[in-house]
């Protein structure tokens, strides 16, 4: 059975905290499997290549992600370099998708 984690000013020792990291840590990549899932669906829906990197929305993407980090007291800069890897990686995914489809489909066609 799991450990039950503690909010971080509950936590009175380092065992705690890193246990609640690990689970955070658990939770940070089940929300990134969803997040390349919805990649996965972009690859499907979008009928061109080109129109997989969208740089507009990459940086509406990152900008967004920047204010709400500001909001939380956290720091933006930070986030800012996190989530410009996070859609850098996004798009890679999504064009290995979009690329493994169209073969896919003219393997089949």
């Amino acid at each position: 059975m799991p450990e039950t984690t503690l909010p971080p000013d509950a936590c009175t020792t380092m065992t705690e905290v890193r246990t609640a990291i690990d689970a955070l840590d658990a939770q940070l990549v089940d929300m990134l499997a969803t997040r390349f899932a919805y990649m996965r669906a972009a690859a499907r829906i979008k009928p061109q290549r080109g129109h997989v990197r969208d740089e507009a929305r990459k940086a509406q993407v990152i900008a967004n992600a920047k204010a709400h980090a500001v909001s939380r007291d956290l720091p933006a800069d930070a986030i800012e370099r996190i989530w410009e890897e996070l859609v850098e990686a996004s798009i890679a995914y999504e064009l290995g998708h979009w690329d493994q489809r169209r073969e896919e489909a003219r393997e089949s066609g």
